[in-house]
Formats: C-alpha cells, structure tokens, sequence
C-alpha cells in the first residue's frame, strides 16, 4: 500500500454520524456488522460501508431514473458463474446488466473517453495478484472515489492486491492467509467436521432499509477469513457504497441451498438465511434501498413567493425542501421527523426541525436573528443506512436602515423622558434666574 495514498485519504476521511452517530458524511461511515464470538481470533464482521463527501447529494447512478445499472463481475474462474448463478439471477432480475470477466482479461477497463462503463463493481476473485488490461489497484479507488459501489469478496490466501484495496477501503484482512475464523460457540451443527469453521450467525444490525422489512429467520453460513475495521480510516464522504466480505463462498449456491442447525439450538432449518441476507444485502449496496435527493429547496420572507437577494434583521421566513427516496422502481416521498435546518453563521443561530407534509415536503418558519452578516441555511442529514444529504445555501442579512426604524422606539421612552424633562428643567431655572430676587 502507497503510504502517500493513505495518508491522502485519511485527511479527507471521517466517521459516519449513524455509526457513531456522527456526521459529515460523512460519512459519514455506516458499518454494517454480522459479529461471531470466538475464544482465540478476532470477531467474524461482514462489513457494509457507507461513504459519504460532497457537499450536495451525490449520485453514483442517474438521478432521473437509476435502472438498467451495468455492473462489472470480475471472477477468479468462470465456474463461479455458475456456482454462485443465485446471487447473480437475482441481480438480472432486478434489472441490472451484468458483464463477467475475468480478472485477468486483457482487455478489462472501467472507463473509456474519461466516462465510466458501469455503475457497480463485484470482485469475486480473491486470488488475484494483478488485473488485466487498464484495470489496476488505482483504477478501482478512483472507481470508488468517483461514487460508484463495489462487492469485494475473500476468502483464505486472498492477494495483497484484494487485502490493499480493502485496506484502503477502512478494513483490515488477517495476516496469515492461510487463518480461516473458528468459533467454538457459533458454529453450523450440519456440515460440519469438528473444525468449527462453518459459522452460523444470527445476530444482525436492526435496520430495515439496510436488511429490507422481512426477518431474517435462519442463521446465516460464514466460511471464511476474518476481518476488522481500521481505526485509522474512516473512508471518504461521497455516499458511495461497499460490501466487504472475507467469504467469497458465502454468495455460492452451495450455502444459499444448505440445511442449517446452530450449535445449541434444537430449531433446523431446511435452508440457510444466505440467499435473504445478500439479495436484501445486495440491495441496499446499488442504491434499491436507503438512496435519498434532495430538490426544490425554497426559502422567502412570509406572505411572499419569491426568494430575496438578502434578508433584513428580524424579518419572519419560510424555508422549504423536498427529499424522496429511490424504491427500486421510482422516486417515492421520504418520511421522517428528524430533519433540520440551521441558519448558520460560524455557529447556529437558529436550529428547527422541519415539519412534513407527508408528501416529501419539508418546510419551517422562523424569525431572522438580530444580528446582521453573511449566513447560510444548511442541512446536514445522516441517517444509519441513507445517504447523506449536506445541502448549504448562502444569504446575507442587513440591519435597518436609517429610514427603516420606527418613528419613536419603545426602549428609547427613558431617553426621551430624560431629555425632555433636561428641557423643562432649564426652562424653570431659566425663568427663576431671570425673575427671582
């Protein structure tokens, strides 16, 4: 790994709000964690990373109608297609176009005329050393740091090539490649051998819009080799979207269709939670799931439609934005009570939750502070599983003008009771001096 590199993206790097929860987002980093015990190896993680980093939504795919996405499937051999033909029929259902190659090939290239050919990346090739053609360890960061989505798949004596991409990407790979994850605790009754090496995990993150509506009922088969997050990579902010996995076979056929029996449950199961878990997995990674845009943000002074070229202390606003999300078929309106606004200068002056319609609309009214300068209305939403949405808008803000202020001014009454009785008094003096003997 380019220790230059690292350091790169390191400084842009943050942790997602909805992990910690902290934001921007980032961003934002959203892990999702399958965690096995073990009493002598690390814990067994498949990890989900969400990235997040413009100041605006960022889209990998259109945002007029995210379908039809071409994805790039680089295979260590192309009896994979066959073997893992379940994961990949339900992505052609889905509508996605699938392209298999494999890793190898000499004619292998992301982008052609500085645009890229696909939308997602699915490595299954965890043995690799090197790519063919124009496709190298640059070409898939770049890939990745542009806001495009990548499936990484390992597995025991996975490349340098596979564990740097993942290293760059916030997540470590055992050392020993020959080290596969033995839990003495979690383990497939069926299948198994004694070694303990067929994990059946059944403890997941609670989140629909990462795992989808339906319960997971049946464990799901892990064989693979271990994995952590880096603590000193926090990945990049631009909403792009990673699986990384240490099992390559976790996606075959084989475990999708395998009978299941968790050590210390009498409950047997005639199919694994596999096939569940990726697909609803897989979702939520191509942006079926959880995608999030924002549009038509509006802000006027009340009673008034359209947007001033700056605001005057104190004058009442309204401030309005629409955010939906992508259901797989089209653009639905989001619902939610935690979106807020803030009107910004150095620090917040005015923090509000915006009301919602319902319909997608979100909108506030508020009084502009007492203070003049240059502020920004802004919104920073990060939510474990969404995207994030940062959105700014700058305004500046005046005080009155000499003309503007009213005629006598409440605070001012002492003032005016002082000078008018200074007034009354000299005249008394004046009249005694002049008269008085």
């Amino acid at each position: 790994m380019n220790p230059t590199r690292a350091d790169q993206r390191a400084k842009s790097l943050r942790q997602n709000p909805s992990s910690t929860v902290s934001t921007h987002l980032c961003k934002t980093l959203t892990t999702t964690e399958l965690r096995e015990q073990r009493p002598t190896m690390p814990s067994l993680s498949v990890f989900v990373t969400l990235i997040s980093l413009l100041p605006l939504l960022c889209h990998s795919f259109s945002p007029e109608a995210p379908i039809n996405r071409r994805l790039l499937v680089l295979l260590d051999d192309l009896s994979l297609q066959s073997s893992h033909s379940i994961f990949f029929h339900s992505l052609i259902s889905r509508g996605f176009d699938l392209h298999f190659k494999l890793a190898d090939d000499p004619t292998l290239s992301l982008q052609r005329y500085n645009q890229y050919l696909y939308d997602g990346l699915v490595l299954f090739s965890p043995t690799a050393h090197q790519f063919g053609g124009a496709l190298d360890f640059q070409a898939v960061l770049d890939f990745v740091d542009s806001g495009h989505d990548l499936i990484l798949a390992a597995g025991a004596s996975a490349s340098d090539l596979v564990r740097s991409i993942a290293r760059q990407c916030g997540v470590d790979f055992d050392e020993d490649p020959s080290t596969v994850v033995i839990d003495h605790t979690n383990y497939a009754v069926l299948g198994t051998q004694g070694d303990h090496t067929l994990i059946a995990s059944d403890d997941f993150i609670q989140s629909d819009v990462i795992l989808g509506k339906n319960k997971i009922e049946a464990p799901v088969l892990f064989k693979g080799i271990a994995h952590s997050l880096s603590a000193s990579n926090s990945l990049a902010r631009n909403n792009a979207r990673i699986l990384i996995s240490g099992s390559v076979d976790m996606f075959s056929n084989q475990l999708f269709k395998s009978a299941v029996q968790k050590a210390g449950s009498s409950k047997k199961y005639e199919k694994s939670g596999n096939e569940q878990f990726v697909t609803e997995l897989s979702k939520w990674i191509f942006h079926e799931r959880g995608h999030l845009k924002a549009v038509n943000v509006r802000h006027h002074k009340v009673g008034e439609t359209d947007e001033p070229a700056i605001y005057r202390i104190n004058d009442d606003l309204d401030y309005s934005i629409e955010i939906y999300e992508w259901s797989g078929k089209s653009w639905e309106p989001y619902v939610a009570g935690d979106v807020q606004v803030q009107f910004f200068m150095m620090s917040p002056y005015v923090l509000k939750t915006l009301a919602t319609d319902q319909k997608g609309l979100y909108h506030t009214s508020f009084k502009v502070p007492d203070v003049y300068g240059v502020f920004q209305f802004k919104v920073e939403y990060n939510r474990l599983g969404y995207t994030s949405l940062s959105l700014s808008k700058q305004i500046p803000v005046r005080p009155f003008r000499h003309n503007e202020y009213e005629r006598f001014i409440t605070t001012a009454f002492p003032y005016y009771g002082a000078s008018f009785t200074t007034m009354a008094g000299f005249f008394i003096f004046s009249i005694v001096f002049m008269y008085y003997k």
